[in-house]
């Protein structure tokens, strides 16, 4: 495994691992030896070291323990905020078109499926890219591919341009949750679901900011600016990424010792910690295949990769469909669900043109904060009652204030549903983001991300045809409907096999399993 430091001896023969552990086949130092390079002083030997330790007294038992910090978090938090603008402005730019260009709910819908369909046609691809080129040529691609066609979508002179244009945004953003796969392959296994948590409040701070962008540009300047303003944080995104270190579990893993070397030396330099003395190690795999999705389906995997299919697929679904019927819920005149617009049989009045208020708004504001407690508590309880329990709970928890959400109430307690509900399934969300990197292997894991990504944007495709456009002809049913998927993917939580809670990343599917205390495959 790439983070493993062992301790070891130097004597006349080869170095000796005084663990006793037997199972390393491949170790760094032995390509310095047959190239006849000089040994790097993190590798240099000396008297016998007891022990491979952090600077403070931590035992070496990750590459990111050289760190507390590295390049990659500030660039991922930049990426993070920067999609979430261009996701959180499908729920506000249908409300606009639909009065502008007097769109039917069908139509209102398919803008917000088309970007999704986008995501899901793309999502096996960048995972191939990012396996096959790098992490970091992966997020410069496809950041600057949504930077592009999100800027030429300001300029969509008809409906049919849009959809087009907005189609090939999802295409661009389909690559972003390789994101996580960078930065989780630089944490450490006892904090990683904390950090990679927490950083995902970067992106409700950007659904927040957009929200309050369309607040103050909507009624002055309208949606073209808007989308032109929800597209400049990738282009800083991309810039940005100068500075983003390639993953050095990835580096190894393809053969890039040099590479893997520079950059954990730049990281301890750049804070200001010593290289511990250590081997750098890797098993032997010969031809290792990368960027395979029948990978993922092999006897030891096949369950965990269907499961998290259905999680992932639900996640969205319901994630966004939160989203969507907060603002859909706003227009509906059922005079019922939080609306002082009464109901009228007369079909004609369910396409009157509403655009959102500022009640509105500052109700989807209060709803997008939502996602704060609800990543906070996550992270919380990923560490106490591990990874599968936490999602199944706060799925449990979802369906049953999305059902409360069908009581004919004010508008005050209505928020306080959509409230509730947002917070709980952003941290299923953030919970599937976690286990899933950490089941995966190094040689698999961009490609596993990438599908499960994929399944996610099915249930975000079919989402806005419920809370769009079924919404309009029962909104009992429609509400129902997310209760409804959310129980299912808490089952589907409770049988996954494994729990990945305090396991070590492992870089290939045929190396070592942890040690028993989280299971592991066999």
């Amino acid at each position: 495994m790439l983070s493993r430091l062992v301790k070891f001896r130097k004597s006349d023969g080869p170095y000796e691992d005084l663990e006793g552990e037997d199972k390393v086949e491949m170790d760094i130092t032995d390509v310095y030896r047959e190239t006849g390079r000089t040994f790097p002083p993190m590798y240099s030997s000396g008297t016998a070291t007891t022990s491979s330790r952090a600077p403070g007294g931590g035992e070496m038992t990750d590459l990111a323990s050289v760190a507390n910090k590295d390049t990659s978090e500030e660039t991922y938090t930049v990426e993070q905020m920067a999609d979430a603008m261009e996701m959180m402005i499908l729920a506000i730019l249908s409300p606009a078109l639909h009065c502008d260009w007097q769109l039917t709910g069908f139509q209102e819908a398919a803008i917000t499926t088309v970007v999704f369909a986008g995501m899901m046609s793309s999502s096996g691809i960048w995972g191939s890219i990012c396996d096959k080129y790098g992490r970091k040529t992966e997020l410069i691609l496809c950041s600057l591919v949504t930077f592009y066609f999100g800027i030429l979508s300001a300029f969509a002179p008809s409906y049919l341009w849009l959809l087009i244009l907005r189609g090939l945004v999802g295409f661009g953003i389909g690559g972003a949750p390789q994101a996580v796969t960078l930065y989780a392959e630089f944490l450490p296994s006892k904090t990683r679901a904390t950090c990679v948590t927490l950083v995902e409040v970067f992106w409700a701070i950007g659904a927040c900011f957009e929200v309050l962008l369309a607040l103050i540009v909507m009624p002055s300047m309208g949606w073209q600016w808007l989308l032109g303003f929800s597209a400049l944080p990738l282009l800083i995104f991309a810039a940005c990424c100068v500075w983003l270190p390639e993953s050095a579990r990835y580096d190894l893993t393809r053969g890039h010792y040099d590479s893997a070397v520079k950059t954990l030396e730049r990281i301890a330099k750049e804070n200001g910690k010593p290289m511990p003395l250590g081997k750098l190690v890797e098993p032997t795999i010969e031809h290792v295949k990368r960027g395979r999705i029948k990978d993922l389906l092999t006897p030891e995997m096949r369950k965990t990769t269907v499961l998290l299919w259905i999680i992932w697929l639900v996640c969205a679904f319901s994630y966004y469909g939160i989203v969507l019927l907060t603002t859909a819920l706003f227009e509906n005149p059922d005079g019922c669900h939080g609306t002082d617009v009464k109901f009228s049989g007369d079909q004609a009045c369910f396409l009157e043109c509403k655009t959102l208020t500022k009640d509105d708004y500052k109700d989807l504001t209060w709803t997008t904060f939502a996602e704060f407690p609800g990543l906070f508590l996550t992270a919380f309880l990923l560490e106490k009652i591990g990874r599968k329990f936490t999602m199944a709970i706060e799925f449990g928890i979802f369906s049953i204030f999305v059902f409360f959400v069908n009581i004919c109430t004010t508008r005050a307690l209505l928020t306080v549903f959509l409230f509730v509900a947002r917070a709980f399934i952003s941290g299923a969300f953030q919970g599937a983001y976690i286990y899933t990197p950490e089941f995966y292997p190094t040689s698999m894991r961009a490609m596993g991300l990438g599908a499960c990504s994929g399944m996610a944007r099915i249930g975000a495709i079919l989402t806005p045809f419920v809370a769009q456009v079924l919404l309009k002809k029962s909104a009992y049913l429609a509400i129902s409907v997310y209760g409804v998927m959310c129980l299912i993917a808490t089952v589907a939580s409770l049988l996954l096999p494994y729990e990945t809670k305090g396991r070590e990343m492992q870089d290939t599917s045929t190396q070592p399993a942890a040690k028993k205390k989280t299971t592991t495959r066999h």
